[in-house]
């Protein structure tokens, strides 16, 4: 009447207690679960990510939200299902039974996991403990490509006592089920879960015992839709519209406040960005070194910009432009840079000859007509009538005709001066407008190759 010395089960009394009370009568659970001490518990680990709940830079934390099961034999949990109405499967409170002191290595604080109070148990000793686990692992978290980065963070199981002859591990499904499995993986947040990676190796300090452990590398890669939009495009437009400020007359005023404003938008953006950015004591992500370059490159525009205006500014005792400038901008820079307007330049700088020349011409014209002042009406009548009279007027205006003449002299002269002043004007205005092609001409190749090797450097790093 009695079965492992126990009595045999009252078929009034349910199966599932019944069963219970055959299991945990005598039940030691608090050694490994082995009738020969040389057994080797081989536990059987498995694991889906359900969630990415939160990745701190900052902090290098990476918080997930798994499924975790674990899977081994207990030796003193069998029974025969013939003798308990054929009950193949019980389960039992996790407390009551020997259960791996399995922990993660990377754990650096305790998440709001729900507790499960029960674990799964066969008839043939086969012990199966499936529980959710919010995991808080440090990380080292590679920010350099943000916002196109990729994460790859392990989380190591391991008996933290047990050495591998003790407790071993494996994985309770092959490796490439494991890697694509993405079944119960939340797809709607921020990151995205590329593959989980499962690799066993053993581990010994010191050349002390060595211990099972079982590597699970959780790929992650951000979406980077959010702050492509945020970050990156308000940067690229604000940096378009500097390039076409460039399009403003160099003598005009509105090109020095254009790009002032610029330059304080862009100011206002970046304080506005810098708490989206990720910080960390390790390194600078890309994008922050973009926006530094890009600042850097409104400043260098910005002091183009004055540069031109100050050179073409008008002013009365400006110097005449050296002869080495004329031949390098005015004639060698015009053929080399293809601009179109170099007939233009070279006719207005032929107009200070011209305006000489006419000056010189009127200045004949005043002496011939000075010579020749009379009416010719009283040249006629001075035939033989009244000399006399005719050059007693001619003495008593000659000193009002000599003041006249003066006057009219002095304003030949400011006339020419301010001629002379416009030319030297025209000419460093000519000089401003070759220097501002030239230099707006670099300021876009500096741009355009800068452009070309940052989308090289995240081309080669998403390849890779």
């Amino acid at each position: 009447g009695t079965w492992r010395g126990q009595r045999m089960p009252d078929p009034a009394e349910p199966a599932l207690s019944s069963l219970s009370h055959y299991l945990l009568a005598h039940y030691q659970k608090g050694t490994r679960p082995v009738r020969d001490w040389r057994t080797t518990t081989n536990v059987a680990i498995d694991l889906m990510v359900y969630a990415i709940l939160s990745v701190d830079e900052k902090n290098q934390v990476l918080t997930t939200y798994i499924w975790y099961r674990q899977h081994w034999t207990d030796e003193f949990l069998r029974w025969d299902p013939e003798q308990f109405d054929n009950l193949t499967q019980i389960s039992l409170p996790v407390e009551s039974i020997w259960v791996p002191d399995i922990l993660i290595n990377e754990f650096v604080d305790v998440g709001k996991s729900p507790h499960v109070p029960y674990v799964y148990v066969g008839h043939h000793g086969e012990v199966q403990n499936l529980k959710p686990i919010q995991v808080m692992t440090a990380c080292s978290l590679d920010i350099y490509n943000f916002p196109f980065d990729v994460q790859n963070c392990s989380l190591t199981f391991t008996s933290w006592l047990h050495h591998i002859r003790d407790i071993n591990l494996s994985l309770w499904r092959q490796p490439e089920l494991v890697k694509f499995d993405r079944s119960v993986f939340m797809n709607q947040g921020e990151w995205e879960l590329l593959y989980v990676l499962s690799h066993f190796q053993e581990f010994s300090v010191k050349s002390s015992d060595s211990y099972a452990e079982m590597k699970f590398y959780v790929v992650i890669r951000r979406r980077p839709l959010f702050y492509t939009v945020s970050l990156l495009l308000p940067s690229i437009f604000l940096m378009v519209m500097d390039i076409v400020g460039f399009y403003l007359p160099p003598n005009s005023g509105e090109r020095v406040s254009f790009k002032i404003t610029l330059l304080l938008g862009y100011s206002v953006f970046l304080i506005i960005v810098s708490d989206t950015l990720p910080a960390t004591a390790v390194g600078t992500p890309l994008i922050g070194v973009y926006f530094v370059v890009c600042m850097a490159l409104l400043v260098i525009s910005l002091t183009e910009t004055i540069l031109i205006v100050r050179l073409v500014h008008k002013q009365d005792l400006q110097p005449h432009v050296p002869e080495w400038v004329k031949r390098l901008l005015l004639e060698r820079a015009p053929v080399l840079l293809c601009i179109r307007d170099r007939k233009k330049l070279s006719q207005s700088r032929t107009q200070s000859s011209d305006i000489s020349r006419q000056a010189e011409n009127n200045d004949s014209t005043a002496k011939l007509n000075h010579c020749s002042c009379e009416d010719p009406r009283e040249s006629e009548m001075a035939g033989g009538a009244r000399p006399a009279p005719a050059s007693a007027r001619h003495a008593e205006g000659s000193p009002l005709m000599h003041g006249v003449l003066q006057e009219i002299t002095a304003i030949r002269q400011f006339l020419e001066k301010r001629e002379e002043f416009r030319d030297v004007a025209r000419e460093w205005l000519q000089v401003g407008y070759v220097l501002d092609v030239l230099l707006f001409r670099a300021y876009l190749v500096a741009v355009l190759a800068y452009s070309v090797t940052l989308g090289t450097l995240w081309s080669v790093w998403r390849d890779a």
